[in-house]
């Protein structure tokens, strides 16, 4: 069996990994064919990566001409200890106010810990300004160097 096989990851343990972690790198294309990379805070709506940003930002205008993304989530410091999930897949828009305001409550409810009543103030200021985006999933690639550890 090659490594490759022996570090992928189960179905249940890259949820648990995109469960527990509140970071990724999110890359989308640029017009000139160039990777964009940004960390976003994301949340889970339906068991699908989900989160927003503002709608004049070059990450939700390389979405608006090209929905496939790349969303990287990993865990861990030393070799053995990494653990990752790279989800291809195409991101869906969400312009209706009340999904915009209900996946940026959920990022930052996740983001930051708070309880709804800190996190409705922030949204309702900044949600008439953004997209959300929900991740339809395509692809993963996974690995867990933990499941070398001792071979």
């Amino acid at each position: 069996m090659s490594d490759r096989t022996r570090i992928a990851m189960t179905e249940d343990e890259v949820s648990s990994l995109v469960a527990e972690q509140r970071k990724l790198q999110l890359g989308t294309m640029n017009p000139d064919g160039t990777p964009h990379l940004v960390t976003m805070f994301y949340a889970m709506v339906d068991d699908k990566i989900a989160f927003w940003t503002y709608r004049a930002s070059q990450k939700a205008r390389n979405i608006e001409r090209d929905p496939r993304v790349t969303c990287l989530i990993e865990a861990g410091e030393d070799y053995f200890e990494l653990r990752g999930a790279l989800i291809y897949g195409n991101a869906k828009v969400l312009t209706e106010q009340n999904e915009v305001r209900y996946v940026g409550a959920e990022v930052v409810r996740r983001m930051m810990d708070l309880e709804d009543d800190a996190v409705t103030p922030f949204v309702e200021h900044t949600a008439a300004k953004r997209h959300a985006y929900i991740v339809e999933p395509v692809r993963v690639a996974s690995w867990d160097h933990h499941k070398l550890a001792g071979n």
